[in-house]
């Protein structure tokens, strides 16, 4: 959901952990040191642990700047992620700094696969974040390589020590993810591990999740409920299990309305660029861009015709993935 004429902005996303999000792209392609099953955004292009500022503060904030400056929906927080894992900008802790200069009040929160938490520099930056939410899929390596492809050479105990150092010195909310996929990590060791593992985190919520778009690997398939509600009873008993409601300020924008006919071609861009991250529903569309579902749906089947988009089903429901401009 990039906001329009800006490329690292996308959102605001409605999140059932954050509320309205707003989300900046810190890496502005499929960068990541994982190359997940069931990642949304697709096949990892550069599979790497080298921190740089593959995305400048200075650019970041600008158009940040920018899109704060222009008519925008509300949101409730900023969150750090997009098409890579976010730590691997070595500017992440100045455009974190940057954020709360730009939108005081507001909450900023960082995405991560937890892969380089362990160096203690990623541990100081992410530190500044008011809320970190955290990966941990399985504690069992053979697991961990099956549904996180790590880059050669990434050690699960490292991973491990780092998140538990981390909670040392992190006064904000910690948040941990598991996502659960059928026959990949469902097993009872992994569920055992993590328990344990969660009771000497003490993070502040876990959320237990499977798949509900598509994934970047075929074997990727969603976990069925009673998997989902096997680990969340192991690991969620002790932690908050609802989504959190805002906790500071709420960033308002003006007022946008529908978009008139004469802004066909700029919503038309606004969809392309926001499937380009990840396949969403038309109901999800509909919510982050705030626009009528029905008139959005004529448009991604216009766009589906022209070959721009492409629909796909998965668990019962639609998902529109953004297409290469060929007709079928």
């Amino acid at each position: 959901m990039q906001a329009d004429g800006h490329g690292l902005i996308f959102g605001p996303v409605r999140s059932g952990r954050l509320g309205a999000s707003l989300g900046l792209d810190l890496l502005g392609a499929k960068i990541c040191s994982f190359d997940c099953l069931y990642c949304e955004v697709g096949h990892t292009r550069a599979l790497t642990r080298t921190r740089k500022p593959y995305v400048p503060a200075d650019r970041l904030l600008g158009e940040l700047a920018g899109w704060l400056f222009s008519p925008h929906p509300d949101f409730e927080v900023v969150t750090l992620g997009g098409m890579g894992e976010p730590t691997l900008n070595s500017d992440m802790g100045r455009i974190i700094e940057g954020v709360r200069e730009l939108v005081p009040g507001v909450p900023v929160a960082v995405l991560t696969n937890s892969s380089l938490i362990n160096d203690p520099q990623v541990r100081t930056e992410l530190a500044l974040a008011d809320i970190v939410l955290p990966s941990m899929d399985s504690l069992v390596p053979t697991e961990f390589a099956a549904i996180n492809k790590p880059l050669s050479g990434m050690s699960l105990v490292d991973i491990r020590r780092g998140l538990l150092e981390f909670r040392k010195c992190f006064t904000g909310k910690l948040c941990l993810e598991v996502l659960v996929l059928a026959g990949v990590n469902d097993s009872l060791e992994n569920l055992q591990r993590l328990r344990a593992f969660v009771a000497e985190l003490a993070p502040d919520r876990v959320d237990v999740v499977t798949m509900t778009r598509p994934g970047a690997y075929p074997q990727a398939l969603p976990a069925p409920p009673e998997t989902l509600e096997r680990f969340r009873e192991g690991l969620c008993l002790a932690t908050e299990s609802v989504a959190p409601e805002p906790e500071k300020a709420k960033h308002f924008g003006l007022a946008l309305d529908n978009p008139a006919q004469e802004e066909l071609q700029a919503l038309s861009m606004r969809v392309l660029d926001s499937l380009a991250r990840r396949p969403q529903s038309a109901q999800g569309l509909a919510q982050a861009l705030g626009v009528a579902q029905e008139p959005l749906l004529n448009l991604l089947d216009d766009l589906a015709r022209r070959g721009l988009v492409k629909p796909t089903r998965l668990g019962g429901e639609t998902f529109y993935l953004r297409g290469d401009g060929s007709r079928a």
